[in-house]
């Protein structure tokens, strides 16, 4: 065969394979039982050569899940080297260390033979409900408050599910009947990318995916060095400053690119903390290089090949670099925000390319009932306990910011690209009603481009008699995302009760029987003097009720018609 007719061969097999790991992903989805998979699309999806480099991953998903897991498989054949692996084998973790970032994620590896061999593994992550401990909020001191911890284990052998393991699990968690049903989904999608690539390799007449993989990694390689080769090299800093547990932390960054190369150093971050914010180093990892592949290389697929050139450090014992046995439970918090740290370092090398900063972690609102907190008296107790317990999580988001020449996206999850939950679904399945749910009006920082618009969600337990628990998790309330190149700040997040009492932004605190929960997301910041934005724009925003004609004339230097009736 030809040089040219096996490239041509090899990118076709390629191309299948993209679609063979899509179709693990919504398999994912379709037999998941979690809202947070099933709905929001909390997920990752990848095939990995026996070497325990990933070649192919699902759009479907998120990058804390798909970029860590990139990693995570090494982990798993270490512990269980290629030659110790039998068809029918399954293997398990949600160890925070060697997979995604916290004990939620339960990450799971399916070994693929062909003709007797080992040719591949498929792996995939998802979030599951509950996983026991302290359940979902910031406020562990170490792992061990957070719950259960799996290390990597055999979850099936030899077709057999290990019914030891099953058990442990089932009896640590609040909602064994869901979390199981996650696993077997996780079983499931990995079975189908197993069989679809059976068969590409029949089709394709391949022994094994060596050749093809070698393809991909080698391509995705050269076209990350031909997208490094568009921006100018040397080294550049940014400071970021978030608002922490109970104290500012300070993140702390150099970019440098070279010729082929991109270094990213974290020395001089803030030290890790005894919360649940803590991040891995895999997850450090993960959303450093998805901020950098959104401005170098954005084009290029993501596998072993692209991800090679980037090299993240972050000082041992910092909060992007966390050690064993550190709270980790809400690591999205301040792994979100790596890409804002990241962009404002390379905003001076090409101020062009870059967008300002946005709201970028989740604001999830999670809520429990039927369950006391401590702390509480014993008449709020009572309240907490009564109904049927509940475990809710709306995937909530803010605005991103100003982009180059465009607004910033309203209420849109960026980075980490999960969707929002139905509020029909979310009040189908728990006893909340949600009375509000709406942009922000006046949250994007004003500029020459404008960020993107928070939101306002009010939610209440539907028994007025009933107290709930809220888990908060957020940031950007003492410290917005700025703007950038003369752009002002977007507006910063706000939680408080209906009767007007603010909530801590952070840990489980009360929701009295009979009041609400009132929830403001953050804005992005905008980008470019706001007195150059163009009229035009101005009067579409008035006329969609986005920004408020009072702030329309200060600030963007403009009298401002009144909003029409």
């Amino acid at each position: 065969m030809s040089a040219a007719r096996e490239r041509i061969r090899l990118q076709l097999a390629w191309n299948r394979l993209l679609s063979v790991v899509e179709e693990q992903a919504q398999v994912l989805i379709r037999s998941a039982f979690g809202t947070s998979t099933r709905e929001a699309g909390d997920l990752s999806a990848g095939l990995f050569l026996p070497d325990g480099r990933m070649i192919a991953q699902a759009v479907t998903g998120t990058p804390g899940h798909v970029n860590s897991m990139a990693e995570s498989v090494k982990h798993f054949l270490k512990a269980f080297p290629a030659e110790r692996l039998r068809d029918g084998d399954v293997l398990l973790t949600n160890d925070p260390w060697k997979a995604t970032g916290h004990l939620f994620d339960m990450t799971m590896v399916t070994p693929v033979f062909h003709g007797g061999r080992l040719v591949a593994l498929f792996a995939s992550t998802l979030h599951v409900i509950d996983i026991g401990g302290i359940g979902s909020s910031v406020d562990g001191m170490e792992i061990y408050h957070e719950g259960l911890f799996l290390p990597i284990l055999r979850f099936i052998h030899a077709h057999e599910v290990d019914a030891g393991v099953l058990d442990i699990i089932r009896a640590n968690v609040r909602d064994p009947e869901q979390v199981e049903g996650d696993l077997f989904a996780l079983v499931a999608c990995n079975e189908i990318g197993g069989r679809r690539l059976r068969g590409l390799l029949a089709e394709f007449q391949f022994d094994d995916l060596k050749a093809l993989g070698d393809y991909i990694v080698d391509q995705s390689l050269r076209a990350m060095r031909a997208a490094l080769a568009q921006w100018p090299q040397g080294t550049w800093r940014n400071t970021l400053v978030i608002d922490g547990y109970d104290a500012p932390i300070t993140l702390q960054v150099a970019v440098t690119l070279g010729a082929d190369r991109i270094r990213v150093d974290f020395a001089g971050t803030s030290p890790h903390v005894s919360r649940g914010i803590n991040v891995v180093k895999a997850y450090t990892d993960a959303y450093t290089s998805f901020g950098i592949r959104c401005l170098i290389g954005s084009d290029v697929p993501n596998n072993a090949g692209s991800l090679s050139i980037i090299e993240v450090e972050a000082p041992g014992g910092s909060i992007l670099n966390a050690p064993h046995p550190a709270a980790v439970n809400a690591r999205h918090i301040v792994g979100q925000l790596l890409p804002d740290a990241v962009f404002g370092a390379l905003r001076q090398a090409r101020p062009d390319r870059v967008p300002a900063e946005g709201s970028s972690s989740l604001w999830n609102i999670h809520l429990v009932g039927g369950q006391a907190l401590a702390g509480a008296t014993p008449g709020e107790t009572a309240s907490l306990l009564r109904g049927a317990r509940f475990n809710a999580t709306s995937f909530s988001t803010g605005g991103t910011g100003a982009r180059p020449g465009k607004d910033g996206l309203s209420v849109t999850s960026y980075p980490s690209g999960v969707r929002n939950v139905s509020l029909e679904i979310l009040e189908t399945a728990n006893p909340l009603v949600f009375e509000r749910k709406e942009y922000r009006p006046d949250s994007g920082g004003a500029g020459e481009v404008r960020g993107g618009l928070g939101q306002t969600v009010v939610v209440r337990h539907a028994d007025p008699r009933a107290g709930m628990i809220v888990a908060a998790a957020f940031d950007r309330v003492d410290n917005p995302a700025r703007g950038a190149l003369g752009g002002l700040p977007g507006a910063p997040g706000r939680l408080l009760l209906g009767s007007g009492r603010p909530l801590r932004a952070k840990g489980r605190q009360l929701v009295p029987a009979g009041d609400s929960l009132v929830v403001q997301t953050p804005g992005g910041g905008g980008l470019g003097d706001p007195v150059r934005r163009d009229p035009a724009l101005i009067e579409r925003d008035l006329r969609h009720g986005l920004v408020d004609p009072e702030q329309a004339r200060a600030v963007y230097g403009r009298a401002a018609a009144d909003r029409p009736a």
